[in-house]
């Protein structure tokens, strides 16, 4: 049996495999569906994807008045063919869609999908994950990806669909002679473009020399021209990653938040000597950095590079005579705590969201309806993920890698590498450590497993976590308002979440959640000291607690 090009047939699979493929179908949730590429309900292939668009095409035609949806995909193997499905079942419901002729970034989608006032879009991507995956990620007509509600009515669709019979689809070469397939406008990623570089800060960058790496995704195109566009002409690009490599031949797993993916472009650093190591990761919506600081390259977190980006916008913003009072800024729940400190320090309101970016756009949105879209300032979140302007609605490192070599050419200015800033802020607001760790739920039992777990952190909560007293608990299965420093309002109710929040007493926090698009749950742990090596100890004794009962051994 064949489903694809990339699948292999059963007899190359182990009894476990076949049994993880077929005991359950993919979920559909905010995200989308993601999953491992292969044969089986649980695996993503052109039946499920297929089953998945119908449902899609479904829920589109009976809330909208001739929809339409904008397309895109990565460089991951299906990811071509799956899309090619996409518009041909598309089109087979009577709905066009916009195609990008050529692989694009994640942003220029969610961009996409405002500029051709589309209904949704769709983009074929697994983001960071290990070539084994590939996922099918769906947006609003808002550009964000898709709210709970559209999620569960999208689902409510795909399940009676069968995927083999009830699949209604137009051949990919009619849907264009028909006019249901249409290429993307060559202006549209030009608009893209200008409006990511109408964002820039104005910072002097010709100084500025950067080593960069696709990490074999879609971002050279998009990001060699906004740093052209700033002025950074001394760009060296990894030729080997630059390649389009579904395997990731060179870097096995492509998440740019761990060192063994920038290997190859730290190696490049050594030669090269420059001021920045940028790395985007395969659909270019995150981007993870290195910076030189005491004869070696450093990584600095999500966390540290969206604390660095707020204070430094927060300062332009300033310098420029705004309102700080009605600036926005926002991050989320799980992201640095430190960003309330510098919020309060500058008189900006920042809010915090659920887990997930498409929280955070949400809230651009929210600006936009109350007359005050050109109040948001920026998003951060801690997994790498950076937004600032409105024309995008998801985390875009095309932009972020543009202000990001702009807050580097402001601190080599005055003396420092992004290190030494770092600990500038720390010096300002306290040390904090983090980690976030993982715990995999996987197999027929996972989920029921993942869910006892929860459970039982709700009806037996530790009373401290690493010796530390639990000073407050918050449970966002209940909901709760949400966190804000200045609110300039009566502060908006999140939705509901499985989550569960534990501050304590010497100010440290630890969160605990299902990931939304794995089978693993998830700890997040903020240690905070008077000194580095106060809240690494710190740390290390909550990262011990909160294993145990991510295991469900405490």
């Amino acid at each position: 049996m064949e489903c694809c090009n990339h699948c292999e047939d059963l007899q190359g699979l182990s009894e476990n495999d076949i049994k993880d493929s077929f005991f359950r179908e993919l979920s559909f949730g905010t995200g989308g569906l993601r999953g491992k590429l292969g044969l089986g309900p649980n695996r993503l292939n052109v039946y499920t994807v297929g089953k998945a668009t119908q449902g899609l095409a479904d829920y589109l035609n009976n809330s909208f008045d001739r929809p339409s949806v904008a397309l895109c995909r990565d460089t991951r193997h299906g990811s071509e063919e799956f899309v090619r499905r996409v518009a041909e079942v598309l089109a087979g419901n009577g709905i066009k869609s916009y195609l990008f002729e050529r692989v694009e970034p994640t942003p220029a989608l969610s961009f996409a999908v405002r500029e051709l006032n589309c209904s949704a879009g769709v983009n074929i991507t697994a983001s960071h994950n290990p070539a084994a995956y590939n996922g099918y990620k769906v947006y609003g007509a808002d550009g964000c990806q898709i709210t709970v509600e559209a999620a569960e009515a999208i689902q409510a669709a795909i399940d009676p669909v069968d995927c083999f019979d009830g699949v209604k689809a137009m051949a990919f070469d009619r849907a264009l002679d028909e006019g249901l397939v249409q290429w993307v406008p060559e202006r549209v990623l030009d608009r893209y473009i200008e409006e990511t570089l109408e964002v820039s800060t104005g910072e002097d960058c010709s100084a500025l020399r950067i080593v960069y790496t696709p990490l074999h995704g879609v971002g050279l195109e998009c990001v060699s021209r906004v740093l052209e566009g700033i002025g950074v002409a001394d760009v060296v690009t990894v030729d080997e990653q630059c390649v389009h490599d579904g395997d990731f031949t060179t870097c096995s797993y492509p998440n740019p938040e761990v060192r063994e993916a920038l290997k190859l472009g730290l190696e490049y650093c050594d030669r090269v000597k420059p001021d920045l190591l940028l790395a985007t990761d395969p659909d270019t919506d995150r981007v993870g950095i290195a910076v030189p600081h005491a004869g070696e390259y450093r990584l600095l977190t999500g966390n540290e590079v969206g604390l660095l980006l707020l204070d430094f916008l927060a300062s332009k913003a300033d310098g420029s005579d705004a309102d700080m009072g009605r600036e926005v800024a926002c991050t989320t729940i799980v992201s640095a705590p430190m960003a309330d400190d510098v919020a309060r320090a500058r008189g900006l309101e920042l809010r915090r969201t659920l887990t997930g970016f498409k929280f955070i756009g949400e809230q651009v949105g929210v600006l936009e309806s109350e007359g005050r879209e050109n109040d948001f300032l920026m998003g951060f979140e801690e997994s790498y993920g950076y937004l600032a302007g409105t024309s995008v609605r998801d985390k875009d490192a095309v932009v972020a890698s543009m202000l990001i070599c702009e807050l580097a050419a402001h601190w080599k200015k005055r003396g420092m590498d992004l290190y030494e800033a770092m600990e500038r802020l720390y010096e300002e607001y306290g040390y904090w450590s983090s980690a976030l760790l993982g715990q995999a739920y996987e197999g027929p039992e996972g989920a029921s497993d993942m869910s006892a777990m929860m459970s039982g952190l709700r009806d037996h909560a530790p009373a401290q976590i690493g010796a530390t007293a639990v000073a407050e608990r918050i449970d966002y299965a209940q909901g709760a308002p949400m966190p804000v420093v200045n609110p300039s309002d009566e502060p908006q109710r999140l939705p509901e979440a499985d989550v569960l929040e534990f501050r304590l007493a010497d100010g440290s926090r630890v969160l605990f959640r299902p990931s939304g698009t794995e089978p693993k749950a998830k700890a997040y742990v903020f240690a905070k000291g008077a000194d580095r090596s106060e809240s690494e100890a710190k740390l290390a004794a909550l990262v011990a607690d909160a294993k145990s009962i991510l295991g469900g051994t405490r």
